[in-house]
């Protein structure tokens, strides 16, 4: 307090001391106007030009203020008074007057004589308390820990406030038992762990479980991020582990949670750094912290990370991270309770439901669900709602998945037919192939960096997958190509992505999960690349020469076999692709029921907010002339 006080009085005196300095030049600028010389004065005076005279004695001599007959106002400056001057105005008829001299007052004499030798000691005391560590980010307090401590009184967050991790939050309800009765577990020999270590994927809410552990144990929780330990001098980072654990050891017990220890926990000696950097001192010194010499009794450590793999094998040990806690993404009953959470904040409509949200959604994250109901409530401010209805968030999911819409890019209508006929062989193929997802919408409307998308939807959440959803993946993949073929009769880059998603599931099952009778059960491209170097850059792949080319072959034959597949099912159904892709011509967009309506032979029913001005049908193209395509192939 009384630094920032300190800082303040600087800050003020500097800006007087500037003001004072222009207001003197200003003063001096403004006395140099009509000056002329003391010559040309008294000639002034003898012409009878004269009419009034003020004369003030001052340091420098006499200051002469003269006003003329037509009322300008001279000035002059004499070393002396003239005692002639006195006789040449009375005989002009000049009035005159005479005032003393003007003494500063002590004040401004003060300000003036030792402003500057001050404010250059003010100065000077400052940036020395400074250095010192008297305030933030002085030269001498880099060793102090930047960890942010929030008290029991200001951490409100429970566990009622996550969700989606059942599990998780079991294995870490132990811990508020223990901090809040300790010697129930210390009767029986047991021992308070020492630290917790919070694995999972980004968005899955390792922070908010950490918080609501000292929320629910009401215990000082410091939190700080890896990152916030390592700085361009050496030994900061040590010294900052150090500081934190000290301000722990004063509070305990408590909880201290670093964010990201991937920061400062990779593993040592790794690398083309060396072995003595910065940061593996810092993990030195966190290592010796949690389990060293000196027991830190009632300090927990809690520490996120979705990079276990690259973590010391001392800092994952027993007596360190004592248990490993996964906080997986969520099942579909997860995305339920995490939705229900979200909704508290916005006022929702009747026909919100939840499940069918949660069965929607597979694979997103808390963080993603989070984000749907914030755009679901931006969608309903958009239109003036009152509450968030259903159709909001299913914008908002459709924004999430695939992408903003772009409706203001211009599309050639050649462009729209082909990417009308590229979705459409996604779709129909999806539809016939076996243990494919259902289709749940396609669309031509640019989306993203697409054109048009093909969405598909899982039934329920899976956990692993089999050869042949795989092969049937990998048909689907090939129908957007083989329709432009087959329709169009021309070949355009819109199924790049395609091949590439088909190459890399064809190459996993022959050199990853063994699903080729010619290679068999064995792994043949182990990615032993080095973390810190980059994976692409050191990749190996133990093979010989003769096996890199079995592989091809493997992967090749899978690939054509996929392309026969499809391109037989397209052929076969040509009525149902010519009325898929007319569909999107005249919709844009159709769903699941539009879909079954085309696939049992009966024309599609509008959809729901449909209106016919926005029609934008256009004629069918033709199927091609037999072996068009193959020509253009």
């Amino acid at each position: 307090m009384n630094n920032q006080w300190f800082s303040k009085v600087a800050v003020w005196l500097v800006i007087a001391l500037v003001l004072f300095t222009v207001f003197k030049q200003f003063d001096r600028s403004a006395s140099q106007t009509g000056m002329i010389g003391y010559s040309d004065f008294l000639e002034e005076v003898r012409s009878k030009r004269i009419k009034s005279v003020q004369l003030q004695e001052s340091a420098g001599g006499t200051e002469i203020r003269a006003k003329t007959s037509d009322d300008k106002e001279l000035r002059t400056t004499a070393t002396y008074l003239d005692r002639g001057l006195i006789g040449d105005l009375i005989a002009n008829n000049v009035k005159f007057d005479v005032k003393p001299r003007e003494e500063p007052s002590f004040l401004l004499s003060m300000l003036a004589s030792w402003g500057p030798i001050l404010l250059l000691i003010g100065v000077w005391i400052y940036f020395m308390r400074q250095m010192q560590g008297g305030g933030k980010g002085g030269a001498f307090s880099f060793g102090k820990s930047k960890a942010r401590m929030l008290d029991e009184a200001n951490n409100t967050t429970t566990f009622a406030d996550v969700a989606g991790c059942d599990e998780a939050k079991e294995e870490v309800k132990e811990l508020v038992d223990f901090l809040k009765d300790p010697q129930k577990f210390q009767k029986l020999g047991g021992r308070i762990p020492r630290g917790v270590l919070l694995v999972g994927p980004p968005g899955t809410g390792k922070t908010l479980l950490a918080k609501a552990i000292a929320g629910e144990a009401k215990v000082p929780f410091f939190s700080i991020s890896g990152s916030d330990f390592v700085e361009m001098f050496v030994g900061v980072g040590a010294a900052r582990v150090r500081d934190m654990f000290e301000q722990a050891k004063k509070s305990s017990p408590c909880i201290i949670f670093v964010d990201e220890i991937d920061a400062v926990g990779r593993h040592r000696g790794a690398g083309l750094g060396g072995g003595n950097d910065e940061r593996e001192q810092t993990l030195n010194q966190m290592l010796v912290e949690m389990d060293g010499f000196e027991t830190n009794l009632g300090v927990i450590v809690m520490a996120a990370t979705n990079r276990p793999d690259i973590l010391d094998p001392a800092l994952l040990r027993p007596g360190r991270f004592d248990r490993q806690v996964y906080v997986t993404l969520p099942d579909v009953r997860g995305r339920e309770q995490i939705l229900n959470v979200h909704m508290r904040k916005v006022p929702v409509g009747q026909d919100i439901r939840a499940d069918i949200l949660a069965r929607g959604t597979p694979g997103f994250s808390g963080a993603d669900l989070a984000n749907l109901v914030n755009e679901a409530a931006l969608f309903a401010a958009r239109r003036n709602g009152r509450v968030v209805e259903m159709g909001d968030f299913e914008k908002a999911k459709d924004k999430i998945m695939m992408g903003p819409e772009r409706k203001s890019m211009a599309m050639a209508e050649d462009e729209r037919r082909n990417t009308a006929y590229h979705e459409s062989g996604h779709a129909l193929v999806a539809r016939l192939v076996p243990k494919a997802d259902p289709v749940h919408k396609v669309t031509v409307i640019p989306r993203g960096r697409a054109l048009g998308v093909t969405m598909q939807l899982p039934e329920g959440d899976r956990y692993s997958t089999d050869k042949v959803r795989m092969l049937s993946t990998i048909s689907i993949l090939f129908g957007g190509r083989i329709a432009e073929e087959v329709f169009i009769g021309e070949m355009t880059t819109g199924a790049s992505n395609d091949f590439e998603r088909a190459t890399h599931i064809a190459r996993d099952m022959v050199t990853r999960y063994g699903m080729t009778d010619a290679l068999g059960t064995m792994v043949y491209a182990d990615n032993e690349g080095e973390v810190f170097l980059g994976r692409s850059v050191t990749k190996t792949t133990n093979m010989s020469e003769q096996t890199m080319q079995s592989v091809d072959r493997e992967i090749r034959k899978i690939l054509d076999e996929q392309y026969a597949i499809a391109r037989k099912l397209i052929e076969d159904n040509k009525d149902k692709m010519h009325a898929m892709a007319n569909a999107l011509l005249e919709y844009e967009t159709i769903d699941t029921e539009q879909i079954d309506d085309i696939m049992n032979d009966k024309p599609p029913r509008p959809p729901k907010d449909w209106n016919p001005s926005m029609s934008k049908t256009v004629p069918p193209t033709p199927p091609a002339a037999p072996g068009t395509a193959a020509a253009t192939a």
